[in-house]
């Protein structure tokens, strides 16, 4: 007779710890033993019955659970709150639930392509893994759970897509991240010029001026300003405000640009925006005036937007303004001489493959090192001809004896306190030997181009002045200040005058009043424009390459001209510099590129612009950087062909959209 077994053990065990204690209470009284032995039976006799009649429904439920389970799981399938579809390698619907209709309006026949129900569905990227994505069709969103189905090896691999209708959550989730808070520093970045001259009327009606395109500009965003100071201001944003301002390219910017002073200079502003996730509000604060920073070290005029942990850049067509006056320059040099007095070994570098402006840049700082009797070393890369020229003039002199070495052969320093001053570049790859700079953490940064979002980690000391020439200019002021009784040598001088001649292109390009000071001071030190030339010389190989690039050059309506050095030649960055540079003189010309095969798997861009034209941007897009007027790039593994027409599609665009705005702004709207 069937029982349930566990029941019928359990009670047995019970049955029997009865009738011994029976047994026992006869000893005593046989009375009650029989009376208690008479209970026991029936009690015996209930369990038996009990145990029979639930085997009986048990064996029921089961017989009904076994004919009804396919339409059990029929129904629990076609019931679950989401589409199940098991789809092929190819994304051909094999199966799905009847769910599905509620979510593309019918049932999709067998073999129907995925992407035709969803277009934006996700499959190639994740096939054969677990895990789960949201993607929006519509103003739909649908979470998708994906796992591949497991079956023999020899049968066609399958996935299965759990797809659930998500869009209430997702429409919640961005309607919060579209109000939350963005805060701005507004900075006026000319102030001081703009401002110099005006009497106490003009001024105020050119900040009144300023504040009326300001808080035009809010009103369609619903933004909130203060001002804080004469030039400064604190705007408070929400998201979905931000991404508008983005999408228009914050044209605040050529807006505020078309207000003149009286002494015709435009106006020009810079802003640090920062979104608020989840730090808190002093953090936030922090990010916002971090970017302004940033914004003002890339010469101003425009907009960083840190974003996603990522910073955004708008703007920066104007040029740098100079400052009028050395004070900061003075200030610095005073900060550099006691940085160097602290050290007991100090170290120079530059960039990779050094040009003169970099080269005379470390001649500088050297001596100033030099002149406070410090043990100094000047670290360079893979000299070129100009520099291997400059080298050789310095070979026989004691001074320089044991002052230059190579990147790749840098001794272990044993020093306690070693200081390395980096000049005419800020990116931390780009250094002459980007190993040794990890190996020192004081570290000071001198350089004229547009502050990168890359930078080195945590300087001592941080001196960048966009609207300088060159790297040459900014270490000749600071010599200028660092000692009264700092004396020059005529092959120092000449070295720093030939930084600035050779980054402003003979004094044709990125001058101002302070070049022309330097370049004094550095004539009167002994700097010899002769040995200049001679340095700047090239070779008949040189000359015919040159040539070759220039015959390449294509033309492209905009302003833009292209061209290319495929061969791997020596000097091949100087040619290509020099024919970006040859090719802003021809007609109509406002931006020049030239790519060039700098090694086997490494290919460089020199960019150079008219002014009207900002190719740091282009040149950031490609992962370089570097001035409005002048920039580059190199490119490890990358094919030169490809990237020309990628550098050419996005100039394009660039210059596209920047006719685009002017004619907006010409046209008032």
């Amino acid at each position: 007779m069937p029982r349930n077994l566990s029941a019928w053990i359990d009670l047995t065990i019970h049955l029997i710890v009865m009738a011994a204690l029976i047994g026992v209470l006869s000893y005593y009284n046989t009375y009650i033993a029989v009376i208690a032995f008479v209970l026991w039976l029936c009690l015996v006799s209930f369990a038996r019955e009990r145990c029979y009649d639930r085997s009986k429904r048990f064996e029921r439920y089961c017989r009904n659970v076994i004919s009804n389970i396919n339409e059990m799981m029929n129904y629990a399938m076609e019931s679950l709150p989401q589409a199940i579809l098991i789809v092929d390698e190819e994304g051909r619907i094999q199966w799905t639930n009847h769910r599905i209709v509620e979510y593309v309006g019918k049932m999709p026949e067998q073999d129907t392509d995925v992407k035709e129900l969803w277009p934006r569905i996700i499959l190639e990227p994740v096939w054969g893994t677990e895990g789960e994505y949201v993607f929006a069709d519509g103003e739909k969103y649908y979470r998708v759970r994906h796992m591949p189905v497991r079956l023999s090896v020899h049968q066609p691999q399958l996935m299965a897509l759990y797809v659930q209708d998500v869009s209430e959550v997702e429409h919640l989730r961005n309607e919060f991240l579209m109000s939350r808070a963005v805060l701005i520093y507004v900075q006026i970045d000319n102030f001081d010029e703009v401002m110099q001259g005006l009497s106490e009327t003009e001024r105020t009606n050119l900040q009144m001026a300023v504040r009326q395109r300001l808080d035009d500009w809010l009103e369609g965003l619903g933004g909130f300003m203060r001002r804080i100071s004469e030039d400064l201001y604190v705007v408070i944003l929400e998201r979905h405000a931000l991404d508008k301002a983005m999408a228009e390219k914050f044209d605040i910017l050529d807006k505020v640009r078309q207000i003149q002073s009286t002494n015709r200079l435009p106006v020009t502003l810079s802003m640090g925006v920062a979104v608020a996730d989840s730090q808190t509000m002093e953090e936030l604060g922090s990010q916002s005036q971090a970017e302004l920073d940033l914004a003002l070290g890339r010469g101003g005029d425009q907009v960083a937007v840190l974003l996603g942990g990522k910073t955004q850049f708008f703007g920066g067509r104007a040029k740098a303004v100079e400052k009028h006056t050395r004070v900061k320059a003075r200030v610095v040099a005073h900060a550099v001489r006691e940085i160097m007095e602290g050290a007991d070994e100090i170290y120079v570098m530059g960039h990779h493959n050094e040009d003169f402006d970099c080269f005379g840049a470390a001649i500088g700082v050297a001596k100033m090192a030099r002149h406070l009797k410090k043990d100094v070393h000047i670290i360079l890369s893979d000299m070129n001809d100009g520099i291997e020229k400059f080298n050789e003039l310095l070979k026989d002199k004691e001074e320089y004896q044991g002052i230059f070495l190579k990147g790749d052969n840098i001794p272990t320093t044993t020093s306690l306190n070693p200081v390395l001053f980096v000049v005419d570049t800020h990116i931390p790859h780009l250094v002459a030997s980007p190993g040794f700079l990890e190996k020192i953490s004081r570290v000071v940064v001198i350089d004229h181009h547009r502050r990168s979002e890359t930078f080195i980690k945590n300087p001592l000391l941080v001196y960048i002045e966009p609207a300088s020439s060159s790297t040459s200019e900014l270490v000749t002021e600071l010599l200028m200040y660092f000692s009264d009784n700092l004396l020059l040598s005529r092959l120092d001088a000449t070295a720093l005058y030939s930084g600035i001649v050779v980054d402003t292109k003979n004094f044709a390009v990125q001058t101002g009043v302070r070049t022309f000071d330097a370049a004094a001071y550095l004539r009167r030190s002994g700097a010899d424009p002769v040995m200049v030339r001679h340095l700047f010389r090239t070779d008949y190989e040189t000359t015919v390459a040159l040539a070759q690039a220039k015959a390449r050059a294509e033309y492209y309506e905009g302003g833009l001209i292209v061209t290319e050095c495929p061969d791997v030649v020596p000097n091949g960055q100087v040619i290509a510099a020099q024919a970006a540079d040859s090719l802003l003189r021809v007609e109509n010309v406002r931006m020049s590129i030239v790519l060039f095969q700098l090694k086997d798997d490494v290919v460089g861009i020199s960019a150079r612009s008219t002014g009207d034209l900002n190719v740091q941007v282009i040149m950031e897009a490609m992962g370089g950087g570097g001035h409005q007027n002048v920039a580059g790039a190199q490119i490890r593994d990358g094919n030169l062909e490809e990237l020309k027409q990628r550098v050419i599609e996005i100039a394009r665009n660039y210059i596209e959209e920047t006719n685009q705005d002017e004619s907006n702004i010409a046209a008032g709207r």
